[in-house]
């Protein structure tokens, strides 16, 4: 009789293996995983790129990241716990909390481990005073950032790798006992999907806090396609065949943060955002900003909401119109614009009510700068594979084998080469019969 352990595996690896398309053409020749580092390093606006090989030569040891030739900063990443750091509780961190798999898409892998002690949730970071007015502290205006993550996803749908302090002030019951009480500094990071469990999940922030009154940041991207879950513990030949590439980009002249996940993008629409337990928050300032275009003070109108917080993505020339019902008196349309898609209600030619039905959350529209924090000292960490926050949550966990971020958006080609990295170094499948390959 199979073991559950090995019909765990199987399951894995089955659906790992069909989420290659079937269809595509055979992988080129396998470059050596010296070649892939280059081919990410010679990639255009990289600030840092750790393959998880790269050590100091001396001291700690320390990962360092490969970095533009003539920086002073190699970001060298600390062990840390941040329950210990803001609670007081649990012990410190060290490089012994994260394996290493001794192999991955560059030459090595970290693993993020499901944590079963609360008051131990680990990370790799590189202190705020390290890294403020440098490369990697993207911020401000007419500025725009990519973050790349190759990753095995075993868990969880939270932080791979950003600047992304959450804050710890929450009223909640996990922060009863807190000693240390910061706001949100967020700035950029890049999520294990968020409300999309195993999509690529960018998010942004203009203000290091919440949006659209939420007691959360709420201005974040889904891709398309969404990761497989894969056990950390599978085998060699499971694992090999498992990477993932996640990838965030916001383009500040396009106003737009999109999620990629393998190279695609994909169209993500989020239907009915008001019945949305975040969402709801992005739908409410949509009408709120609506409301206070009409002359006259709406039902639901809030005079106290503020503008900073309004959400009004550009809604020209309709893309598409669909009659929904119409009469002699009243024309009931569906209009669907890059970001929205909008029920609008007219009588006699004139538009007497609309309500927002959809909203569009790959790419997502985001028409602000990226939060620059005070210079006191108070911006977040860049960390990698948790982020600090105040629900002490698990997160992601799985294997991590790169992690790169650019200081442009970078294209959709850019990032489908980088992806064919590990495509090409994965194994092929051969369908087992004639009736799996002609399977769309």
């Amino acid at each position: 009789m199979m073991s559950s352990s090995c019909a765990r595996n199987i399951a894995s690896l089955l659906a790992v293996l069909s989420y290659v398309p079937l269809g595509a053409e055979p992988p080129e020749p396998l470059p050596d995983a010296g070649q892939r580092v280059a081919f990410v390093t010679n990639t255009p606006a990289l600030v840092a790129f750790w393959d998880f090989v790269k050590r100091e030569p001396e001291g700690a040891h320390r990962f360092t990241a490969y970095v533009p030739p003539g920086a002073a900063n190699d970001f060298a990443l600390d062990a840390g716990n941040y329950i210990k750091d803001y609670w007081g509780e649990g012990r410190e961190a060290t490089y012994a909390d994260f394996p290493l798999l001794g192999r991955g898409p560059f030459g090595q892998a970290i693993r993020i481990r499901k944590e079963e002690d609360e008051t131990f949730r680990p990370f790799l970071f590189v202190p705020r005073e390290r890294l403020h007015d440098t490369p990697l502290d993207i911020k401000g205006a007419g500025n725009s950032v990519s973050v790349v993550v190759w990753a095995i996803r075993e868990s969880g749908n939270h932080a791979l790798a950003g600047i992304w302090h959450e804050g710890t002030d929450l009223k909640q019951k996990e922060t009863a006992a807190i000693q240390k009480v910061q706001r949100g500094q967020r700035q950029y990071a890049l999520f294990a999907g968020l409300n999309k469990e195993g999509s690529a999940c960018g998010h942004v922030s203009e203000n290091g806090a919440s949006s659209f009154l939420n007691e959360y940041a709420l201005h974040k991207c889904n891709s398309a396609g969404q990761s497989p879950a894969v056990p950390a513990d599978s085998p060699a030949e499971v694992l090999d065949v498992s990477w993932q590439c996640f990838a965030m980009t916001f383009d500040h002249q396009r106003h737009e943060i999109t999620g990629w996940l393998n190279g695609i993008s994909g169209d993500r629409w989020l239907e009915n955002p008001k019945n949305d337990k975040l969402i709801s928050s992005a739908y409410n300032a949509y009408m709120q900003t609506h409301y206070a275009r009409t002359p006259e003070k709406e039902p639901a109108e809030d005079g106290a909401f503020p503008r900073d917080q309004y959400y009004n993505p550009p809604e020209g020339e309709p893309l598409g119109v669909k009659v929904l019902r119409e009469s002699a008196e009243e024309r009931i349309e569906l209009r669907e614009y890059r970001y929205t898609q909008v029920q609008v209600t007219l009588r006699g030619g004139k538009e007497v009510a609309r309500d927002l039905v959809a909203l569009r959350v790959n790419p997502w529209w985001y028409p602000h700068d990226i939060y620059t924090p005070k210079p006191d000292g108070s911006g977040g960490p860049f960390t990698i594979g948790r982020v600090i926050h105040s629900s002490r949550s698990v997160g992601f966990t799985g294997w991590i084998g790169g992690v790169a971020v650019f200081n442009r958006a970078l294209t959709g080609e850019e990032i489908k080469r980088l992806y064919e990295l590990i495509a090409r170094s994965r194994p092929r499948p051969t369908p087992p019969n004639s009736e799996r390959a002609m399977t769309p």
